[in-house]
């Protein structure tokens, strides 16, 4: 059965989430080797070059908004979670970085060249909303850049969760608000129709494809549930019988990806920019 989506419920459920003490620590060490394949893509898509006025939403670790700097571009970072903004703060000490909500930015309209989220897109609560909120802070013939995971089956590594989840039948936890499907802008058109729909132009749609190695299953695991918000409180919300169900589905679908030195992972990520026409 298809759940309600309350909007306000999911947006303070993902805000606290990335505020959890450790958090973000436990995010960088594990989806920060991962999200860095997408920096430079995403970065190209959007035209991020010297002097470039550049607003990187959900910097997380502020990977997108230092590579940005080392570009030359003018670079602002922002994130909801105060811990990710003071990772970033330390590793890119000469970036300015910001608290604040995608769903509504403190900034004046047409203030930027070029706005980025990196795998900002699966943990939006109200993406018509925050898409506009980044087109009204563009400026004419600025680009809206935004990544997010590929379809399932392509990402392995958040796959593998989600395929094990169903096979010991989990249902959601009643604490757990329902959310916008986590992978609903894999679909290409999808995506590209939330660019379009905000009235930008030239809208693209681009395939990032690689493979990710971790030592072991359990490398895999830990990372994925400490490092993440919606998932860690699916598989920890569930009884312990079912949590161990879950474990042991996943220690056989991984067996798939075992290599020598432990686990290759496909990962497939999708890109979709735009133009504000002038």
């Amino acid at each position: 059965m298809t759940q309600t989506v309350d909007v306000d419920a999911f947006v303070r459920f993902e805000a606290a989430g990335w505020r959890r003490a450790g958090l973000g620590d436990a995010y960088h060490r594990f989806f920060g080797p991962i999200t860095a394949w997408a920096v430079e893509p995403l970065l190209d898509a959007a035209a991020v070059g010297p002097g470039t006025r550049t607003l990187d939403v959900a910097t997380g670790p502020g990977y997108v908004a230092g590579r940005a700097a080392a570009r030359s571009a003018d670079t602002i970072g922002v994130d909801i979670a105060p811990e990710m903004v003071a990772i970033a703060q330390r590793l890119w000490p000469d970036v300015a970085f910001r608290t604040a909500d995608a769903h509504a930015l403190p900034f004046d309209d047409q203030r930027f060249d070029a706005v980025v989220a990196n795998f900002l897109v699966p943990h939006l609560g109200d993406h018509p909303r925050a898409a506009s909120e980044f087109v009204r802070v563009l400026a004419p013939g600025g680009r809206l850049a935004l990544s997010t995971w590929d379809h399932p089956e392509r990402v392995a590594l958040l796959g593998i969760v989600m395929e094990a989840v169903r096979l010991a039948g989990a249902q959601p936890p009643a604490d757990l608000p329902a959310g916008p499907d986590f992978f609903r802008f894999a679909d290409a058109a999808a995506f590209a129709a939330l660019l379009r729909e905000t009235g930008l132009a030239e809208v693209t749609v681009q395939r990032v494809g690689f493979t990710h190695r971790v030592k072991s299953a359990a490398e895999l695991w830990d990372g994925v549930i400490d490092g993440s918000v919606r998932t860690a409180a699916l598989v920890r919300g569930q009884p312990d019988d079912v949590q161990r169900q879950i474990r042991v589905a996943f220690d056989h679908l991984v067996a798939r990806y075992r290599a020598d030195d432990g686990l290759e992972l496909p990962v497939s990520v999708k890109i979709a920019a735009g133009v504000r026409p002038t």
